[in-house]
């Protein structure tokens, strides 16, 4: 019988206490549907020594959350894993690069839109006034670039004394206001394959999207211009991929542009699946095929 593991959250992190185990709940009455046991095991019980992983088939880190508040003892896991040559999915590599949002700065280099972002070790408040200065944004948003759940992320206006400010590396953005009246748009992608598209408002007076912030969310069906967006981000990224969200918005000019591709631990929102994770089951199954096929 097919044995996959699914990387869960550090247990002295009691952030998403709350949260995981309903989105594990979902995530196993897919996996089981394919006649795979599924067995949850928190990514920190795996950082220096991998052994205990290689028993199983698959590996998923798709509840890995928290990981951006441990970002080096991440950065050994992933080394640990692909050192071991496990069957992580996504790619230990991915893994690694996906954790730093400075990867968007080189999709962008690749023709990707992304909104114009001002890359920083320090953020610092000159370097804010001057974002604010070359940008003309009424408002500009600072988050780090290991972060996760908006953390640490500030929204500013022009003359807004800087406080609290992301420690080392940040990035600056002009803040676009189409988040709060048209939200971001996640499609998600199962073995290269578009499964469904949920679109994420926050509630008024917000403009953080995520759902512990009281985000609203609904399926969508995405335009032509979103699904090429989407479709362009995955080509430009080399590794094979089992499952991608890509996650984007409007700038003040009508165009997508790129948020985030989230390839490590994101929601898949199977709750608003029209398949029921169908999508993602036949993905994992071919997967393994593969594997086994090439050994």
């Amino acid at each position: 019988m097919t044995q996959i593991a699914v990387l869960t959250p550090d247990p002295a992190d009691k952030t998403y206490v709350g949260r995981w185990p309903e989105v594990l709940d979902r995530l196993k009455a897919t996996l089981e549907s394919t006649g795979a046991t599924v067995t949850a095991t928190p990514w920190s019980d795996h950082v220096e020594d991998a052994s205990s992983l290689k028993a199983y088939d698959l590996i998923l880190p798709v509840i890995a959350w928290g990981y951006h508040r441990d970002h080096e003892r991440w950065l050994k896991a992933c080394a640990t894993w692909r050192e071991a040559d496990l069957a992580v999915a996504n790619p230990a590599e991915v893994l690694r690069w996906n954790s730093n949002k400075a990867y968007l700065a080189r999709l962008a280099d690749k023709g990707v839109p992304i909104p114009p972002t001002r890359w920083t070790d320090r953020v610092t408040q000159d370097q804010v006034d001057a974002a604010f200065a070359e940008t003309g944004a009424p408002v500009l948003i600072v988050k780090p670039t290991v972060s996760a759940g908006a953390f640490r992320t500030l929204r500013l206006t022009p003359g807004e004394v800087l406080s609290d400010a992301p420690e080392g590396a940040a990035m600056i953005q002009p803040y676009l206001k189409s988040i709060e009246t048209q939200g971001e748009t996640s499609l998600l992608f199962f073995g290269g394959r578009f499964s469904h598209a949920v679109n994420k408002r926050p509630v008024a007076g917000d403009f953080r999207i995520q759902v512990q912030f009281g985000g609203l969310y609904k399926a969508v069906t995405p335009e032509a211009a979103a699904m090429a967006l989407a479709e362009q981000v995955l080509a430009a990224i080399e590794e094979p991929l089992l499952y991608a969200r890509i996650d984007m918005a409007r700038d003040d000019a009508g165009q997508w542009v790129l948020m985030e591709a989230e390839l490590i631990e994101p929601d898949f929102y199977l709750d608003h699946d029209p398949a029921n994770g169908a999508g993602f089951a036949e993905a994992v199954k071919a997967r393994l095929e593969t594997w086994a096929a090439s050994c």
